[in-house]
């Protein structure tokens, strides 16, 4: 993979390292943990907070957001994979671009909507860098999710939302997952909605802190 190789805290031995804390955390999806020992998170966050990267923190990128801790981006992904490959998914908030490269590992086709065009900007350079080539990345308001490539394997959202609007679970496919932070605040849980054929099925997870997610583009 170009531009994945890095010396000291960007090593491959330090992203081993992170990926073994996420199996103690409770991560045991073996495809998930292996897109993310490949995915150079690094590449992802600023310069000079690329030390940082393998940290298990939130990161600023800019713009007044910031990139997921990877136990949350493993959290989010085994819950949308459930240990198989998809078909395609939507990716709602992606920022850097780093949760569209690790799930580009685990779907065929990836869609990333980013409000913010800076970000969006970023994103199709960290992605073009590693020869990521099935994410498209476009610039929208996803608080209504992407209608023209649904229905979905799988929806992750990077944003809190007070609820999740009709308009999201529709576009999912039969037995697909919706994975979203709920809430607002402090007061925030990772949800899971599954279209199953009795009908919407919504689970409470656990606790998290995500930037609240706005309408509109800039």
């Amino acid at each position: 993979m170009s531009g994945a190789s890095g010396i000291g805290m960007t090593s491959q031995r330090t992203r081993a390292r992170m990926v073994e804390r996420l199996r103690e955390e409770g991560i045991k999806d073996p495809l998930v943990l292996a897109a993310m020992n490949e995915i150079p998170r690094h590449l992802f966050v600023q310069e000079g907070l690329q030390s940082r990267a393998y940290e298990d923190t939130p990161l600023p990128i800019g713009e007044g957001q910031t990139i997921s801790s990877p136990y949350t981006v493993a959290r989010s992904c085994e819950l949308a994979c459930q240990g198989q490959t998809l078909e395609r998914v939507l990716e709602i908030g992606g920022g850097c671009g780093y949760q569209a490269a690790v799930l580009s590992r685990l779907a065929k086709r990836v869609i990333s909507l980013e409000r913010i065009a800076k970000l969006v900007g970023k994103a199709r350079l960290n992605l073009d860098k590693l020869r990521i080539r099935n994410v498209l990345v476009k610039v929208a308001d996803g608080s209504r999710g992407y209608p023209r490539e649904a229905p979905y394997d799988a929806i992750v959202v990077a944003a809190a939302m007070p609820f999740i609007p009709p308009e999201l679970t529709a576009q999912l496919k039969p037995g697909g997952r919706l994975i979203a932070p709920v809430g607002q605040g402090e007061d925030q849980r990772l949800t899971l909605v599954e279209a199953r054929a009795e009908g919407l099925v919504e689970q409470e997870l656990e606790t998290v802190k995500f930037v609240p997610m706005l309408s509109g583009v800039a």
